[in-house]
């Protein structure tokens, strides 16, 4: 049976989602709804573009001479892509078989299942997003369990498959000292984290919001202030992460 995946959109010169240039796939589907998603429009599964491995991979190699001078190459974000493991597994099957390196930006925000395992053995790389690292805080933001997401990022680490952990900074949300320590202190425990991205909350994506009739809670929140994101610079750099 032919395997169907749906997208949300390509972007075939990315800088900013793993090593190098990036053929980004943006995959439809989330089972999350965070407060300061830019991206609700990925939300709905199947309101996304039906594609096949093989139609994705086709658009990929257009591209291969860039993403192999910049030792680059597929990143897969979404929405969140573990949704879709079997069009990802046969799409980095594919990857593989070109030696073309394979990015997961995700949530982490899935039980580990066989599918997902064999996934996994294919990713070179994880973007992984920690919401945040108090259990209530995450939920409040989310409307999921953390447990699942320091589950998944133990796998990983327990694998030794590379990381980068991504905390978006967002005032009055993620942005207290006592939790940027938290996060912190939990990272150390993993054998695995090469990097830390710390992103600071941004209002581009509010007009999505308002376009699909979503009620936005962050709408009197500020962008986040350069001065709160280098004192938590400062903290993860003091326990020695390259951030």
């Amino acid at each position: 049976m032919e395997i169907i995946g749906y997208t949300h959109s390509f972007e075939t010169c990315g800088t900013v989602d793993g090593p190098g240039i990036r053929f980004v796939v943006f995959m439809q589907g989330c089972h999350l709804r965070c407060q300061y998603c830019h991206n609700p429009d990925t939300w709905k599964l199947k309101t996304g573009n039906k594609v096949t491995p093989e139609q994705v991979m086709k658009e990929i190699l257009k591209y291969r001479s860039y993403m192999n001078f910049s030792g680059g190459g597929v990143t897969i974000s979404g929405g969140e892509p573990l949704l879709q493991p079997e069009f990802l597994t046969e799409l980095f099957v594919k990857c593989r078989e070109n030696n073309i390196h394979t990015t997961i930006d995700t949530a982490g925000y899935h039980e580990i299942t066989p599918q997902i395992e064999k996934l996994i053995s294919l990713t070179d790389l994880f973007l992984l997003d920690i919401k945040s690292i108090v259990p209530e805080k995450f939920e409040e933001i989310t409307g999921g369990k953390l447990e699942t997401v320091l589950n998944f990022a133990k796998y990983l680490s327990n694998l030794s498959i590379p990381v980068w952990v991504r905390h978006v900074i967002v005032p009055g949300l993620t942005d207290s000292d006592r939790e940027i320590r938290m996060l912190a202190r939990h990272l150390t425990t993993l054998t695995n984290v090469e990097k830390v991205e710390l992103i600071p909350f941004h209002k581009m994506g509010e007009y999505k919001w308002e376009q699909m009739k979503y009620k936005y809670l962050l709408q009197d929140t500020p962008s986040a202030d350069p001065l709160t994101v280098e004192k938590a610079k400062a903290v993860f750099v003091s326990m020695g992460f390259n951030v």
